[in-house]
């Protein structure tokens, strides 16, 4: 490798030397550390690579030699170039996922490596089946936009200049674009269980890597009777993760969706791109809401009325509140609307052209409507008010939308699901957070882009908020930890995303990890944990038989099961227990890690976080290593007195030897806490046609499933 960078410091040295202007060509030489093992032409490879970073008309000509005794190339290119080369980054986050191939860029001025995605030249989907009996169109083609979304996000390759109508413009990448895609289409305008199962054992039978499901039930009911549960039980006996997404009925606690233990539970987080939209009260004032509008309206703006001028067929209230009969189209074309509540839009039909200025529901998120909207906070609505109010002919002028810093990223969504769990209140739901929130990724243009029968805009790509969005990040994420890692187990994989997660500052949040459970993704220290916590499939199946034996349950089993197994025994990653009243209580945490990180290793435990009213200890407090793969166990005891109700005391374990930090949240909370802020809905008895929510997507709660949801299954090349 010595000799290697020699050469190229001295071939470029030539080079630079010869040519130093910055707008002029050099040649680079760019080194390629690995390769995905299949058989296809290198230098065509290379050219496509230089297809996204030199322009159409010199990409040809920068090529000039692809090397075959190792991986690399040389190259044309400018300084811009190469500078382009080096700072592309994995959803302009900071996780410069290795993908394949991985690239050094070598230049003399430029002394430091960077990890480049980049196009990996092998069929992307490799197969699409419909599992669509009881719907309209059975083909395995994407009618709604959302399957096309989400597989983008975890595995779509690098397109330059993506955008919707210009906003959010960029380079749009998939976390992993070298993973290939089979697509499991399972829902129509209902997702019934029968075609879900269908789904996993063919998929299971394909020998995929990772099941990604961006589906989520309007409704909780327990791991024995959902199908998305099931079939991850038996995906998980053959060696394959689950991921999904945890749900859009968030802030509400009970809310989550998703609590099998074998799965990997996605929450949604926002990122540091916001997307807002400017309001102009004439020479007034500009206020800033949350919309994602293509286009602004005309220059000098249009003239704004409140609800009450709406329409003499209305009462006030429902006039106020811009309700569907009182928006006709000869008050309303060519103005804006200031409302009260947020009309559903979605179902309205309006042949005219105009606006809406509605209150924002605290959700804080842009998203895309049919027809151009502002959501503005309560005290920026009355400014609105006042501006009507005190101008004869008052005019309101909608920009474009534009994108701006959020510096206070990463942020768990308003919609995302909440824990805690309402039949398995033992565990820490959901398990992690990615990025959920106005994410700008590819389309199907035969889907309406704001999910509305009369938006007929065709786009190739679109914005979208949702655990839907999020849940692929992290599929994305576990890929890139296997191809470090092939021979991890799937819950190696879940371990090493969680226990080195960033937390989220539990101040925020007062539901804290039944928010955010261990905290966002961070892929680069998830490839090296140090410790993981495996947990055999053999721990899971007794859960479950166990679950369905319980009084009242959903499903009814003659089967003999195994010796009663707890939440709190199992070998899981976090350490959660809902306590009933009392005056004192002793709670064990038994947990086995395995050592993957160095050989020789000692590993100490602290706990982090506000031990006041709670003592814990953990035996053994020091853990000797003296071999990789190496098993210890330990146990972590909390003692404490009695808890008032709505009581949430959480902390952190972290085992650390210096170089990782291994992190497991412990939450305790007594069984009223869940009485706070939501209720436990009601499963549905029997029936086999389920009703997932809008995808997974953070839209409009539907009772329906979006047409062509699809099951993402990713498969890696390594």
């Amino acid at each position: 490798m010595e000799a290697r960078n020699c050469l190229a410091a001295c071939v470029l040295m030539h080079f630079i030397l010869a040519v130093s202007a910055i707008d002029k060509r050099m040649v680079y030489i760019v080194f390629v550390e690995s390769l995905p093992q299949h058989p296809y032409s290198l230098a065509f490879h290379y050219s496509e690579l230089l297809k996204d970073i030199v322009p159409p008309s010199f990409a040809r000509k920068s090529l000039l030699r692809s090397y075959t005794n190792f991986n690399g190339f040389s190259a044309k290119l400018t300084e811009k170039e190469a500078y382009k080369l080096r700072m592309i980054q994995f959803q302009h986050h900071n996780y410069n996922l290795k993908q394949c191939p991985f690239f050094h860029v070598n230049h003399l001025r430029f002394a430091y490596n960077t990890a480049l995605p980049a196009q990996c030249l092998v069929r992307k989907i490799i197969g699409a089946r419909s599992y669509i009996t009881h719907g309209k169109d059975l083909s395995a083609r994407d009618n709604n936009g959302h399957g096309s979304h989400v597989a983008s996000i975890a595995a779509g390759r690098n397109v330059r200049d993506a955008s919707f109508y210009g906003i959010a413009q960029g380079i749009a990448k998939g976390g992993v674009p070298s993973a290939r895609l089979a697509v499991y289409k399972v829902c129509d305008h209902y997702c019934y269980s029968a075609d879900i199962m269908a789904a996993f054992d063919d998929a299971i039978s394909d020998g995929v890597d990772f099941i990604s499901i961006s589906i989520s039930f309007n409704e909780s009911f327990e791991s024995t009777s959902n199908p998305i549960a099931l079939g991850a039980l038996h995906a998980y006996a053959k060696g394959i993760l689950t991921i999904n997404a945890a749900g859009n009925g968030g802030p509400a606690l009970f809310s989550i969706t998703t609590d099998a233990p074998w799965i990997l539970t996605v929450a949604a987080s926002g990122t540091d791109r916001q997307i807002v939209d400017k309001v102009l009260l004439g020479k007034y004032a500009t206020l800033v809401g949350n919309g994602i509008n293509a286009f602004p309206s005309r220059k000098g703006g249009l003239p704004i009325v409140y609800g009450t001028e709406l329409s003499s067929t209305c009462s006030e209230s429902d006039a106020r509140n811009c309700s569907e009969p009182c928006l006709v189209r000869s008050s309303i074309d060519q103005k804006v609307v200031l409302c009260d509540k947020v009309p559903k839009l979605k179902y309205i039909n309006i042949t005219g052209v105009p606006s809406f200025i509605t209150p924002n529901m605290e959700e804080n998120v842009s998203k895309i409507e049919p027809y151009p909207v502002v959501r503005l906070s309560t005290n920026e609505l009355n400014l609105v008010k006042t501006y009507i109010d005190s101008t004869t002919e008052p005019k309101v002028q909608i920009l474009k939308s534009e994108a701006i810093h959020n510096p206070g990223a990463p942020f768990v969504a308003v919609f995302s699901a909440r824990g805690p769990s309402t039949f398995i209140p033992d565990i820490v739901k959901p398990d992690v957070t990615a990025p959920g929130v106005e994410i700008l990724a590819a389309f199907s243009p035969l889907g309406s882009p704001s999910d509305s029968p009369f938006d007929k805009r065709p786009v190739n790509y679109n914005i979208l908020s949702g655990t839907s969005m999020a849940c692929p990040h992290v599929t994305a994420a576990a890929v890139y930890v296997k191809s470090i890692h092939p021979n991890w187990s799937p819950s190696a994989i879940k371990s090493a995303l969680m226990t080195t997660a960033r937390e989220f500052n539990p101040a925020l949040y007062p539901e804290a990890e039944f928010a955010y459970g261990s905290g966002h993704i961070d892929p680069l220290k998830a490839k090296n944990p140090g410790l993981v916590y495996e947990t055999p499939v053999e721990e899971y199946f007794k859960i479950w038989c166990n679950i369905s034996r319980i009084a009242g349950s959903f499903t009814v089993t003659n089967a003999s099961c195994p010796t009663q197994l707890t939440l709190k025994d199992i070998n899981y990653p976090s350490m959660s227990v809902r306590l009933d009243m009392k005056d004192v209580f002793t709670v064990s945490f038994p947990r086995t890690v395995t050592n993957v990180g160095r050989a020789n290793s000692t590993y100490v435990a602290y706990i982090e976080g506000d031990q006041s009213r709670l003592h814990f200890i953990v035996e053994p407090s020091t853990l000797q290593f003296t071999e990789l793969n190496q098993k210890i166990n330990f146990v972590v005891t909390v003692k404490g007195k009695r808890m008032k109700p709505e009581t949430l005391k959480r902390v952190s374990l972290v085992w650390t030897d210096g170089v990782h930090m291994v992190r497991s949240p412990i939450v305790v909370y007594t069984g009223e806490t869940t009485s706070a802020g939501g209720s436990a809905q009601t499963p549905s008895a029997g029936g086999s046609a389920r009703t997932p929510s809008a995808g997974g997507s953070a839209r409009t709660p539907s009772w329906f499933c979006l047409l062509s949801v699809m099951l993402i299954i990713m498969v890696t090349l390594y």
